[in-house]
Parts: C-alpha cells; structure tokens; sequence
C-alpha cells in the first residue's frame, strides 16, 4: 500500500479509502471485505450518521489498533446548530465505538444555519479531543473560502467531491484552489456508483479498450489509478471481496503522463450529484454569513 500525509494532520492514509454509502445488505460479507482492505493496509474509512453505516464500521474496525485507522465520518446538516451538532458528534462516537473522530465533515453546506455557529461547535469539538481534523463535502468554491475565514482556530482539511473520470468538469475551479491550499480532496462515486464495473456501458470507448489491455487491468482499476494520479483520495464502496481486492489492486497500476492525457480528454458529463446539491440548498434556503 502507498501512503501519503493527510493535510493539516501527522496520520498518513493510504492512497486509496473505503466508501461505506449504501452498505449494510449484507454485512457480513461486507465487514469482511472491509477487515480484507485493513489487512492490505488500507486505513481510511468514510462513513456519515445519514448513510446508516457507524455500527456496521464500527464492528469492522474491532480489535484493530485504533490509532493505525483514519475514520472519517460526517454530521448532516439538519443538526449544524450548536447544540445539535455537539450531540451528532456524540451519538457518532457512540455508533462508531471509538474516543475520537479523525475527520469530522459536514455533508453539505447548510444555508440555514449561521456558519459562525457550525465552526463554533466544530472548534469545540476539536479542543475537546473528540473530533482531530475538520473537513467538509460538496462545498463550492465560494462556500469552502469563506469556511476557511470563520475558522479561527482550525483549518478545513478536505473537501469531499463527487469526482470521477466523467464527472469533473464543475470541479476545476475547486480542485486547484485545494491544490494550492493544502485541502485534500476525497473523491466520491469515484467509479460512478458501479457502473465503472459494466463494460458495456463504456465498450464504445477505445481509450478504456486500449488501456485495460495495456496494464492488464480492469476499468475500475484503470479509473482509480486515474484518480490517485490527480493526488485526489478515491473512496470506492466494496460491498463484496471480490471487488475490494480490484480496487486495492488500483495502486499497483502507474499510468503513464500520456495515458494520463488521454483520460483526461475523454468528454465529460454533468454530475448527477448537482440535482441533489441544488434540491439541498433549496430545501434549506439560507445565506452564508
């Protein structure tokens, strides 16, 4: 496994994390390929109170040293108040069985609720120990500086996006800014919620034809090497075995700058999270302070 420092902390994850959205069909297959990455070396975890899947990573990670695991979990945005935030994050270490979050993320911007008050409680939650780093998730650009500024304390370590090879082109602006900042960005749906595993809904494409034959690999593969090459954390869900050792076996791959420049031409399409981004803040309608 290849490891590399995670912004703003002294742990250093591995390049590749485990997605945990939508797990819990069958969780024992699931824990087990779960133990399976830990055993490899992997040693990020994401999960969120709104995926439902603290407990289920909570049985996975037992009797692992806690100290060599980077858990990263998320507080929705109905519970950004001060009050119900402090009590999100308890409620987490609790399903989570464990002392302290890693990274604590909010899920989506919350235009509701005073992000004066959010950090407040994050900062918090940080001097008390329970919570190490601060991150956040689907923040545009706008959203992410002026997080950035409230913080007094803390930085924002990571910015989790939804980003993948065809699912990129909204994201430029944010990706460099991070780059140039030091925020991590954690990519989720990294292989477009599995269909990256059904060839033929990219069989017509001859760059995926070509390099799957030229590093023996398969498309999932091929698309989180991409992605680790970008210095993005990937964060694949493996609901079986099977496919947590294809995507473990991501990292063995090295594009090369060429390759690199071909997947990076391939016509890209519109985030199917934007809907959900947008039905969000309108759900919410508030202003950022």
């Amino acid at each position: 496994m290849e490891y590399m420092k995670f912004s703003y902390t002294n742990f250093k994850v591995s390049k590749i994390g485990i997605g945990t959205w939508k797990l819990g069909i069958n969780p024992a297959e699931e824990i087990s390929a779960i133990k399976y990455a830990l055993n490899e070396g992997v040693n990020f975890i994401d999960t969120a109170e709104m995926y439902g899947t603290e407990t289920l990573v909570s049985k996975a990670i037992k009797g692992y040293d806690r100290n060599s695991v980077f858990i990263a979990t998320k507080v929705s945005p109905h519970n950004f108040n001060y009050d119900n935030l402090i009590k999100a994050c308890n409620k987490s270490l609790e399903r989570l069985n464990i002392k302290y979050i890693d990274l604590y993320q909010l899920h989506f911007p919350n235009y509701k609720i005073s992000m004066k008050e959010t950090f407040a409680a994050l900062e918090y939650l940080v001097r008390e120990g329970k919570v190490l780093s601060i991150g956040v998730s689907n923040f545009n650009l706008d959203e992410l500086k002026k997080a950035e500024l409230i913080l007094k304390e803390n930085k924002i370590c990571s910015n989790q996006i939804e980003y993948s090879i065809l699912v990129r082109r909204l994201h430029d602006q944010i990706i460099n800014y991070c780059k140039n900042n030091k925020i991590e960005i954690i990519a989720y749906s990294p292989l477009l919620r599995g269909n990256m595993y059904r060839k033929r809904n990219i069989k017509t494409n001859e760059i995926f034809e070509e390099l799957t034959k030229k590093y023996n690999a398969t498309t999932a593969q091929i698309a989180l090497s991409w992605l680790i090459s970008k210095n993005t954390i990937p964060i694949p869900k493996s609901g079986s075995l099977e496919h947590m050792k294809e995507n473990i076996n991501a990292i063995k791959i090295k594009l090369s700058a060429n390759d690199i420049k071909k997947i990076d031409d391939i016509k890209q399409r519109k985030s199917s999270m934007v809907g959900l981004g947008e039905h969000i803040i309108k759900h919410y309608d508030y202003h950022i302070e």
